[in-house]
Formats: C-alpha cells, structure tokens, sequence
C-alpha cells in the first residue's frame, strides 16, 4: 500500500506531538516507520536519510554590538563547526540563521540548546536550534 505525501505529513507531526521533548529525528523515524509499517505501507530508507549531525540556528531581536560574537563564541566552545551563516540588519531589528555542525562536538544537541538559551537571555534575543533532518523530512514528505 502506497501512503499519500499528505498521510505521512500527518503520520510525522503525530508522531512528534507524541515523542514531545523526546522527538529526535531518530526518534521521529523510527515511530512513523513502525506506523507506516503497521498499516501495511512500505518504509525505505533513502539515501538521503542519514543524519547529517548539522542543526538550524535562528535568531533574531533588537539589534545591539556583540550578538554574533557570542553565538559564535558559544558554538566554539563546544567544537560546533558554522558551516553557512546569513544575517540581516533591519531597521533596529537583528536576524540571522546558520547550518552548523555538531557532529565533532563533546554536547549533544539538547546540551547545545540549554547553552544557546542562556545565551539568547544574557543577549537579550531569541535563538531556535532544530536539527537539519527535522526540516528535510518535513519537506521532503
């Protein structure tokens, strides 16, 4: 039986509503994969399906000197490698998304979160971290 991309869309978000704070991309797979399977779907693995071990850094909030120089110093510390970074100035406010590698780094990615939020409340912005493969699956399905 061949599932519609919009049955797996909803297989996903179900399942990441389920998992909560536990909804790694792993995590996430492997419970669609197991629902997809009991409804008599076929689940291949890609390819692409490896995880990539890169997350989705945005931030954004009121611009002021220093925001950038301590993501990037937080990121160092923990040996996180910022493989593209895009940022903006507009008007008085700050944005900027990056792709960075956490694979070689000593923290995980919940690790990398709790120090991004105690960056993002000492800079008085906001940051969300997001694994890479969270959104590739989403927009793949």
């Amino acid at each position: 039986m061949k599932l519609s991309e919009e049955e797996i869309r909803k297989i996903t978000f179900e399942a990441i509503s389920e998992l909560g704070d536990k909804a790694t991309p792993e995590a996430v797979k492997e419970l669609v994969r197991r629902r997809v399977e009991s409804m008599g779907g076929d689940y291949k693995l890609e390819k692409n399906d490896v995880s990539s071990g890169r997350v989705i850094l945005t931030s954004f909030g009121l611009n002021h000197p220093g925001i950038v120089a301590g993501v990037t110093k937080a990121l160092g510390d923990a040996n996180c490698d910022i493989q593209d970074l895009s940022q903006k100035i507009l008007g008085d406010f700050f944005t900027m998304i990056m792709v960075v590698d956490i694979s070689a780094s000593q923290k995980d990615l919940k690790e990398i979160q709790e120090e991004m939020n105690k960056i993002a409340e000492l800079l008085k912005i906001k940051i969300y971290l997001q694994h890479e493969d969270v959104f590739r699956y989403m927009h793949r399905i």
